[in-house]
């Protein structure tokens, strides 16, 4: 699902206020980081993201890498952090409505 110009600048807004819930560290996009952001994701659709000094990728590459594995989108990048956005498919919590 590709995010229009608009859908992405309220993502960003809401990003905002966030703080990170997966940190990326020296053992970089692994299995376990994989596993935490698809459980963040499932929970919340919007998450923040942390990249380490540790880490040997740049943030923008373990945004990439980080949707790709859990089919979600880079809503934005900013220094040492990122956003993930993945419409949830869980009933029980409350959307987020796109424009």
């Amino acid at each position: 699902m590709a995010l229009t110009g608009k859908q992405v600048r309220q993502l960003r807004s809401l990003a905002h206020h966030l703080d990170p819930i997966v940190y990326i560290g020296r053992g970089d996009v692994n299995g376990g980081v994989v596993s935490q952001a698809e459980e963040a994701l499932e929970a919340h659709e919007l998450i923040k993201c942390s990249v380490q000094d540790g880490s040997d990728l740049t943030c923008r590459e373990a945004a990439e890498q980080l949707a790709e594995l859990t089919s979600a989108e880079v809503v934005q990048v900013i220094g040492r952090r990122f956003a993930l956005y993945r419409e949830s498919s869980r009933k029980d919590i409350q959307k987020i409505k796109l424009v």
